[in-house]
């Protein structure tokens, strides 16, 4: 029992706690400064790029890179919003005729009903009827459950906080930038020579992941937005250049994806009574999850350093155990995984 009672296994002891309680108590209050510091970490190749390029001194090119940033998130943050307030109006001005259509609609289906039930057990129709009406009712509180009187009110309550978070995150992002040199310098003075070897070649192996997934993400995003455009033009060609690069910009969004514009469309089709334009719609929305499912583990692999097959069973794992974020945490976990036995840290030379 003494010999474990040493101080170097109580000084692990004592560092798994402080990093336990960082990570539920410290971390959630601070992830504007952690996004800011994985910014800052990004873009320092753009950064060291820009001072080769155009041999200005660190402070100037740091000054360009991020007003560069903060015009391009600019941009996305105010083409986002206009989009979404103007669908937004959009929807307000055409609600009444729209559920209008909706409810001729439902009239006509329950009229077709009854003709097509007619001569059955009376026991199969009310079946057919109460099935019908969970699922309208299903979606009734599907749709309150967004525009209830909580959730507004909360959305409308955290506007400060976000602008708030968003203040110090934007602060933080260009201090960051400033001083990433000095923060490494000062971590490495803590490592010795071979752990030094072994973090550098971690991080490069990372920082070339990162910029893999995000050129990886993009070409899928082109592929996506060609079928898109190509399959728009059959089905709504006035809507078609628009509506695709929209369903474009949504598909650089990891999480969401296109089928997030494409299945409320197809719905709302549907609801109106154009059942032919609604499957049409439908039919692209499968065809453009099946080829994002199918091209990115391989487009995915090539640019991270993975073999397509890694790729999808890290990704299909991910999924399972973390939801839709597991598609990007299980490669990462991988490539976490490999980079640290290439570097040495992990060591699995063994035979059974």
């Amino acid at each position: 029992m003494g010999k474990w009672l040493n101080r170097r296994n109580f000084t692990i002891f004592f560092l798994v706690i402080i990093t336990i309680l960082i990570a539920f108590f410290i971390l959630p209050i601070s992830l504007p400064l952690i996004f800011a510091l994985l910014t800052a970490i990004l873009l320092e190749p753009l950064v060291r790029m820009t001072m080769t390029r155009f041999k200005w001194k660190r402070k100037m090119t740091v000054i360009s890179v991020y007003i560069f940033f903060l015009l391009l998130l600019a941009l996305l943050i105010y083409f986002t919003v206009t989009q979404l307030v103007g669908r937004l109006i959009n929807f307000t001005k055409s609600a009444p005729d729209t559920f209008n259509a909706i409810a001729g609609a439902w009239i006509d289906m329950q009229d077709k009903l009854f003709n097509y039930t007619e001569g059955m057990p009376l026991e199969v129709v009310e079946s057919i009827q109460n099935g019908m009406n969970q699922v309208i009712e299903s979606a009734r509180d599907f749709l309150l459950a967004f525009v209830n009187y909580d959730v507004i009110t909360g959305l409308l309550t955290g506007i400060p906080n976000f602008l708030v978070s968003l203040l110090f995150y934007a602060i933080a992002l260009f201090l960051f930038m400033l001083d990433l040199p000095g923060l490494k310098k000062k971590v490495f003075n803590h490592l010795t020579d071979g752990t030094k070897k072994k973090v550098i070649l971690m991080t490069d192996r990372l920082n070339r992941t990162v910029f893999g997934f995000i050129k990886a993400q993009f070409l899928v995003s082109l592929i996506i937005l060609a079928a898109a455009f190509v399959g728009l033009l059959l089905i709504k060609p006035e809507y078609a250049i628009l509506m695709s690069i929209i369903i474009w910009i949504i598909d650089l969004i990891p999480i969401l994806g296109s089928i997030i514009i494409l299945a409320p469309w197809s719905i709302y089709q549907f609801a109106v009574g154009d059942v032919a334009e609604a499957t049409k719609l439908a039919i692209l929305a499968a065809i453009l999850l099946v080829i994002r499912r199918t091209v990115e583990p391989k487009v995915m692999g090539e640019q991270i350093g993975l073999s397509p097959l890694a790729t999808l069973i890290s990704m299909f794992i991910g999924l399972k155990l973390f939801g839709v974020l597991g598609l990007f945490i299980g490669p990462l976990i991988v490539i976490l995984f490999t980079t640290a036995r290439e570097a040495g840290i992990i060591k699995l030379d063994f035979k059974i």
